[in-house]
């Protein structure tokens, strides 16, 4: 069976299937002549006879019967195969991996939703992180595309901004401090802070807002999650540093407000990162030229922020 071809095989599970070499022929768009040389073929390199015919019907002889699940099952994987292919040659029917830092989740989704909406067929595969999560991610070909505030350093990628991140210092609305004008940092950083954990992001970005005054500032609690430190802030338990990205609903019910602070906000970028050296499928390629094409517009209808809030 070592030259049996998969042509072959087809013809073979055709006329099995239908029982005749006539009905198979004209299904499979051939005539029933070059459809009885592929039976034949296959009965010689099978060692065995395939058919039996009584009359003008036809049969299957056990050894027949036997090689057409397997037939089935070398079809079927054959199939499998083209439809894995398939995903490396079109943006249709492709399968996205993609991940994001946490500050994303609160509109990735919808882009990529837009993005499905736009191309048919598409498979998401979408993961949250945080920073050294995605890192690893990135590191260890575990996804195709990364969406990031800071690229990786150490990594040979290749990041491409495409839409501003603004990171803002919120209070609760009743905060001795809200409404007060160009607030200074030595005023702010006796405040109570409520800040995610050192590695993260939000961390790293607060660092770069706060320069050497980061040493002085009043940690009051540190908390690895955004959602809790909104809490704790609506709560009254002190200010937060955070992505304005992440706030937009607790500014819109009005509980939460960003505080007038000298330097802030601090406007970073959403960036797009991937291996240099990886060949990102058709589907991977659409999505990154997406994002750098409407990413900006969309994450601002997404997410709307106001500086004067």
């Amino acid at each position: 069976m070592k030259n049996a071809t998969l042509r072959q095989l087809k013809v073979f599970e055709a006329v099995a299937r239908l029982l005749s070499f006539s009905r198979a022929a004209e299904e499979l768009h051939l005539t029933q002549p070059a459809v009885s040389t592929q039976i034949r073929k296959l009965e010689e390199h099978a060692g065995n006879p395939l058919f039996e015919q009584f009359g003008k019907k036809v049969y299957l002889t056990p050894a027949g019967t036997e090689l057409l699940q397997i037939s089935r099952a070398i079809i079927q994987q054959f199939e499998a195969a083209e439809n894995a292919m398939s995903q490396f040659s079109g943006v249709s029917g492709g399968k996205l991996n993609v991940g994001v830092i946490s500050a994303g989740d609160y509109f990735f989704p919808r882009l990529l939703v837009e993005f499905a909406s736009r191309h048919r067929g598409v498979t998401l595969n979408f993961t949250v992180h945080n920073r050294e999560g995605l890192l690893t991610h990135i590191a260890d070909n575990l996804t195709d595309l990364a969406i990031m505030v800071r690229p990786p350093t150490d990594l040979d990628t290749v990041n491409q901004s495409f839409a501003p991140h603004p990171y803002v210092i919120v209070a609760a609305p009743g905060h001795p401090l809200v409404g007060e004008k160009k607030i200074p940092m030595a005023t702010l950083i006796r405040e109570p802070f409520v800040v995610r954990e050192k590695g993260s992001d939000t961390w790293n970005s607060m660092e770069e807002g706060f320069g050497g005054d980061l040493g002085g500032i009043n940690i009051a609690m540190e908390i690895p999650s955004t959602e809790t430190i909104k809490q704790a802030v609506i709560a009254g338990m002190g200010v937060s540093f955070l992505s304005a990205h992440t706030i937009s609903q607790e500014l819109k019910a009005g509980s939460l407000r960003v505080l007038d602070v000298q330097g802030f906000p601090l406007m970073l970028h959403w960036y797009v990162v991937h291996r240099r050296n990886k060949r990102l499928p058709p589907v991977a390629q659409a999505f990154k030229d997406f994002l750098l094409s409407d990413g900006a517009s969309l994450i601002s209808q997404i997410v709307p922020f106001d500086s004067s809030t």
